[in-house]
């Protein structure tokens, strides 16, 4: 019996040995080398300095805090009637639906954000049918909206399908049981849907936020200079001609620690919706 664990336990250490090794590589190696320049001066020299200039880009981190919790409410509004729209669907046509939400995913996100912003731009597509019609040509581009649009656009996918296939697996039944009991549709909506698909909507609202709050190009592209956010920022101590690591990295440390007590805290909402309790 212990022979027979011991081979067990052999076997599951070979079969975790890759991921472990890729993590080590690409996961734990990389942020122990960003840690290095965050607490270290151009001499090797431990400090803390770095963080003090982070006093000098409170806006930029706010802006960017404000940006993502945007784009993350906006995907978040769009994408739970959308899947629960399909999810009512036949078969055929909800792998339909959901090939139509993938499709953009196919392709790179720098290559759709400059289509995008193609279309957008003064002499753009959208700017010129307007213009035909009659209404005159806006604004679409450099500012706030369009930078919450661009987020939007690119990270929607991603909220629409955790909460699809958490709702796809909720048994039509229990509907049709709170129904039965008296519930209207907003009744049967807040007491049974929400509290089922509560993990799905948890596990979108991180991978969209995530995402949003540490992208570097879609802001750039969009909204111009004057919006930047936290992944710019950090680019631009990295290229500049005077090239700034630890202050790169001291950012780069403040926000994955941001990034990580947010995920926490969701995390704690999603096991305590785990198991479909009932709001009541």
């Amino acid at each position: 019996m212990t022979a027979r664990r011991n081979r067990r336990s052999l076997g599951t250490v070979l079969l975790n040995a890759p991921y472990l090794l890729w993590a080590a590589l690409f996961i734990l190696i990389p942020l122990v080398i960003v840690l290095y320049y965050a607490c270290t001066d151009g001499d090797g020299q431990f400090t803390l300095s770095n963080f003090a200039y982070l006093k000098d880009y409170g806006s930029v981190m706010l802006r960017s805090f404000w940006y993502s919790l945007a784009a993350t409410a906006i995907c978040l509004l769009i994408a739970y009637p959308y899947a629960y729209i399909v999810c009512r669907f036949r078969p055929a046509g909800q792998r339909f639906a959901n090939l139509f939400i993938m499709l953009p995913m196919w392709i790179n996100l720098l290559i759709r954000t400059y289509c995008l912003m193609t279309l957008m731009e003064g002499n753009g597509l959208i700017n010129q049918l307007l213009a035909f019609l009659g209404f005159g040509k806006l604004p679409l581009l450099n500012n706030t909206g369009a930078v919450i649009f661009g987020m939007v656009y690119n990270y929607l996918p991603y909220m629409i399908l955790p909460i699809y296939n958490v709702m796809s697996r909720i048994d039509p039944a229990l509907l049709e049981a709170a129904e039965d009991l008296g519930c209207n549709a907003f009744s049967r909506i807040r007491r049974v849907l929400l509290p089922l698909s509560a993990p799905g909507v948890v596990s979108g609202v991180i991978m969209v936020f995530v995402p949003s709050v540490s992208t570097f190009y879609i802001s750039k592209a969009m909204g111009g200079s004057n919006n930047f956010m936290i992944g710019d920022l950090i680019e631009s101590q990295i290229h500049s001609q005077n090239s700034n690591l630890p202050v790169a990295a001291a950012l780069s440390t403040v926000l994955m620690v941001v990034i990580l007590v947010s995920m926490f805290i969701l995390n704690r909402f999603s096991s305590d919706s785990e198991g479909g309790s009932l709001l009541v």
